[in-house]
């Protein structure tokens, strides 16, 4: 099937903050083939370019003058070894929550903790997404990508991604220069189950949960998620906004003197982990609203718009957030989502 370039197309259906931006052209790609057609056509000289997933992790400051591609390639294959260890191929278009049921309902273990979490595999690895203790890399192999500056397919296994918190190459020094076509990650018939993160055993005990299982343990993320997390098609918002700070020891110790219930985790080479979440709402911040833009009621790590807000209005509303907790703490809070200017 040919690809369909359309014109001057309205984004706000294609991004959770329900930003009203248009984009010159468009296009939704759904076989490898018209991703190497699109790259022999004249619209590839269009630029800016832009790669479209979910739309779940972004927020739009102006219309788009230039091509958007909607990734929306599908599949997911299995392939069994001989040891627990099972082997699963997912295109970039699946959503990522999808998978995590397919895995369950397979009975493979690894990504359970990550349930509920919004967008497309293709953007997992970009994000390297993580929930409740665990993290993408933990179970990754490999991804395919599309090369856009020689128009060849390449293969990054989890060294060449680069992964760290909320990070990976594909956000830095590759960024906008491949598009993510599959993932392919390790799972196991065995599961090891991680319950210290968050609330996840008190969610359990809740359910009165007597036999733990990963299709439990997935239960329970996805009731806290929806305790805490808005649904973008009631309320727009992209999920988390702000990445948890990770802060040095020293710097730690004199926050901690200072505000001895403020919670941490430890993290990699003398760092803590500390939830931006409690940061902005023990500055006073969980609820309050500007116009059409707020922090959530429950979840002061979410932004939203209540309706009609535009993109801009939402980056300075995030950047009063950063400077509130920059003022109190010392802090920098730095964005999770993507900002396409």
């Amino acid at each position: 099937m040919e690809f369909e370039i359309q014109k001057n197309v309205s984004l706000k259906e294609f991004n959770t903050f329900g930003i009203d931006v248009k984009a010159k052209y468009f296009v939704t790609l759904t076989e490898l083939k018209q991703l190497k057609d699109l790259y022999e056509s004249k619209y590839w000289s269009v630029k800016p370019r832009m790669i479209l997933g979910g739309g779940s992790n972004i927020l739009f400051l102006n219309d788009f003058e230039g091509l958007v591609v909607k990734v929306d390639l599908k599949g997911i294959e299995i392939s069994e070894t001989d040891s627990p260890t099972v082997y699963i191929k997912a295109g970039a278009g699946e959503n990522w929550h999808n998978l995590v049921e397919f895995a369950i309902q397979k009975g493979l273990a690894g990504i359970e903790n990550l349930s509920l979490i919004p967008g497309q595999v293709g953007a997992a690895p970009m994000q390297n997404i993580g929930a409740y203790g665990v993290e993408l890399e933990s179970c990754f192999v490999d991804l395919e990508a599309f090369d856009m500056e020689n128009g060849t397919f390449v293969t990054f296994d989890k060294e060449a991604c680069k992964f760290g918190y909320r990070e990976s190459v594909f956000k830095n020094v590759y960024k906008n220069r491949f598009i993510i076509t599959s993932v392919r990650l390790k799972l196991s018939k065995v599961p090891s189950f991680k319950l210290d993160y968050g609330a996840i055993k008190e969610t359990l005990n809740e359910m009165q949960v007597e036999e733990i299982s990963i299709k439990k343990i997935s239960d329970a993320v996805i009731k806290i998620r929806q305790s805490k997390l808005p649904d973008p098609a009631v309320l727009h918002n992209a999920g988390s906004f702000f990445k948890n700070p990770l802060v040095e020891d020293e710097k730690f110790k004199k926050l901690i003197k200072q505000f001895p219930d403020m919670p941490y985790y430890e993290a990699e080479k003398n760092l803590k982990k500390i939830p931006a979440g409690w940061l902005i709402d023990n500055a006073g911040l969980k609820g309050y609203r500007k116009k059409s833009v707020g922090i959530h009621q429950k979840q002061a790590l979410v932004i939203v718009n209540y309706g009609g807000a535009e993109g801009k209005e939402v980056f300075d509303f995030s950047q009063f957030i950063v400077d509130e907790i920059k003022a109190k703490y010392g802090i920098k809070l730095e964005r999770e989502v993507n900002i396409v200017e």
